[in-house]
């Protein structure tokens, strides 16, 4: 193994602990039930162990309701979200009418806009068509994003023209070989945006606590943040609130990171 490798290695491995740190110094808050969380340098190892602060956050509140709601919250804006960026993807892709790069072009233009710009004319229009306090309200201004049709747009573009024409000469519709020859094929692709849409979907917080004002209908995202008290709050509870909040999102991205990779693999091609 070479110099260089070994650099590489070192620079990897010094990233990843950059990035495991926050999470793990949660986790060892959690489950610690003694010391000084803020003692500096920080305790890389639980003291006095115990799962006591995890059954106090779901004492203070309703934590299989708000993770009920996360659930619903996350499948609906992911299966839409699938829906229909794939459908506007597939004519950019592989459709020839007049206008398509404009509107391409406009769509990524979106890109330089930061998602808080968004927040007063979405709250706006949910206003108006009633969907406050509502499901649909969270769900519905994020079920199209331009990342997602950017990606989509690559992966049709991967699949072979002549595979296309050919099913045209069979007779094929044009929503016979969307639906069951590009969307199979570009399953890879389909994933990884379902996946960074449940992540993005599961710790959305600013637009949930916008559009929802019953307690009972929060995400688990806001939800959490009731691990405050109004006179006091516990350092240690509010992180074993939080590590139960991530750990969904990281189980399901260890599971599905091969499909993911795949996808990621193809985007950059």
């Amino acid at each position: 193994m070479t110099a260089r490798t070994l650099l590489h290695y070192a620079a990897l491995c010094a990233i990843a602990l950059v990035c495991v740190f926050p999470f793990w110094w949660t986790v060892v808050t959690a489950v610690s039930t003694d010391g000084n969380i803020f003692a500096f340098p920080p305790t890389f190892w639980p003291k006095s162990p115990s799962l006591a602060n995890f059954e106090e956050a779901f004492r203070v509140i309703p934590f299989l309701a708000f993770f009920k709601n996360s659930i619903l919250i996350a499948a609906f804006t992911v299966f839409w979200k699938l829906v229909l960026c794939s459908m506007a993807a597939y004519p950019l892709a592989r459709m020839h009418f007049k206008g398509r790069q404009l509107v391409f072009g406009l769509i990524l233009a979106t890109l330089v806009l930061p998602s808080e710009v968004n927040f007063l004319v979405n709250f706006i229009t949910v206003t108006k068509l009633s969907l406050v306090d509502t499901y649909a309200g969270v769900i519905l201004p994020n079920v199209v994003t331009a990342v997602a049709i950017l990606l989509l747009k690559q992966a049709f573009e991967e699949v072979p023209q002549d595979l296309i024409d050919a099913a045209r000469v069979d007779g094929a519709s044009e929503w016979i070989i969307f639906t069951r020859i590009m969307l199979p094929l570009i399953a890879p692709w389909l994933a990884t945006v379902g996946i960074l849409t449940a992540v993005e979907a599961w710790n959305e917080y600013i637009w949930p606590s916008i559009v929802m004002s019953k307690p009972d209908e929060f995400p688990l995202s806001v939800g959490v943040l009731y691990l405050r008290g109004t006179f006091g709050s516990s350092t240690r509870v509010i992180a074993a609130g939080t590590v139960l909040t991530i750990l969904p999102t990281l189980a399901a991205f260890l599971f599905t990171q091969r499909y993911f990779m795949r996808g990621m693999d193809g985007a950059v091609k």
